[in-house]
């Protein structure tokens, strides 16, 4: 982005009533910042929605200081800068109304044929958790996924630190400005984060990690991502906030359930039974109902890692179909000898842990 264009664009930002829809509007009407401050009086009065209290807001020339000094902030820092209209810009964020009309990221970020989930989850992550969200992105890691989360303690950290154990990329979404850290125990993982990946904020230098200032930052979380993934949630709590909002953007929703004297499964369970999650028990779901199977075969010399959890009879079926390629139901039944009816209920789990695959004429075949 030019400097006089990233220039006009922070001024806009910070005009009295403009926020990223009605920024937005003003942009696609007038083709750019700069011409929106330079249009006439009259041409504004016909955009919809756009009154005289703000168009005299335009003319307040205090916010032209505001944004040379965040200019010479971000050139100072090095910060890079992502305009809505921009190839750079989160593809997924794009379709998202309310999305940040700017965005200013550190790091290595590439979005380039990648794809993204978002995790999310309570703070105060129990070890069921723990586990579980290291071995789901160990599972993952054949995809090369971006991890995205908030950087906040609890899930956050636990999903950044497992992407980058796995050589994936992560991306800390902050609810403040890049000129701090938060929290500041978490200084220390910032160097490793921007070599795999970087942190992404739509908060200037001004801005503190607010209360508010987290709600914003999770519809980033949410509609940057194919897909959020609630690890663990009280009833209550910012992470069913990002669920919520993952929704609203048409997103997949996962939870992973727990037992229902757990305080911190009970957001989750609750989000499965209303459906507005699907249950999330293994990386298999996720590939199945993301229909990210073309992605497994593409990645068949390390997709065996990707399914850990096949018992003894689903673990014959699978090398056999393995060993010997297409077969119909009866010869699996007969050669792997289990009754017809169990070979039936396997294969439909097998199925849906996206292992084997359905044929006509009663065929399957390993995936």
């Amino acid at each position: 982005m030019k400097t006089t264009d990233l220039f006009y664009t922070l001024a806009l930002m910070q005009v009295e009533g403009v926020g990223d829809i009605v920024a937005k509007k003003l942009i696609n009407h007038c083709g750019s910042a700069e011409n929106i401050f330079q249009e006439k009086k009259s041409k504004l009065e016909t955009i919809e929605g756009i009154g005289q209290i703000l168009i005299k807001n335009l003319k307040n020339n205090a916010v032209f200081e505001l944004a040379e000094k965040e200019l010479q902030f971000i050139e100072k820092e090095q910060i890079s800068t992502c305009f809505y209209q921009e190839d750079t810009y989160p593809n997924r964020l794009k379709h998202c109304i309310d999305g940040p009309v700017l965005l200013f990221s550190t790091g290595t970020i590439n979005y380039e044929n990648k794809k993204i989930l978002s995790v999310v989850g309570t703070r105060q992550i129990t070890s069921y958790g723990t586990d579980f969200c290291k071995q789901l992105i160990e599972d993952l890691a054949p995809l090369d996924p971006i991890i995205v989360s908030g950087f906040a303690y609890g899930v956050d950290i636990v999903a950044h630190q497992a992407a980058m154990d796995n050589n994936l990329q992560t991306i800390g979404v902050l609810a403040h400005g890049m000129n701090q850290i938060y929290p500041q125990s978490h200084k220390k993982y910032v160097s490793k984060m921007e070599q795999n990946g970087g942190f992404l904020t739509e908060f200037w230098s001004t801005s503190n990690p607010d209360k508010e200032n987290f709600v914003r930052r999770n519809r980033i979380v949410a509609g940057m991502s194919e897909a959020t993934i609630v690890i663990e949630s009280a009833n209550r709590g910012g992470s069913l906030i990002t669920a919520t909002l993952a929704s609203d953007y048409n997103r997949d929703v996962f939870a992973l359930p727990g037992r229902n004297t757990d305080k911190y499964s009970v957001g989750c369970n609750n989000l499965i039974k209303t459906q507005r999650a699907h249950l999330l028990t293994s990386a298999a779901d996720i590939l199945y109902i993301l229909d990210w199977k073309a992605s497994v075969e593409s990645a068949k010399p390390v997709q065996k890692q990707l399914f850990v959890d096949l018992d003894i009879d689903e673990q014959k079926v699978f090398n056999y179909l393995l060993q010997n390629g297409k077969q119909q139901i009866d010869f699996i039944a007969l050669e792997c000898d289990l009754p017809i009816f169990k070979i039936s209920s396997l294969l439909l789990n097998m199925e849906l842990k996206g292992v084997v695959r359905p044929l006509q004429g009663k065929m399957f075949e390993a995936i």
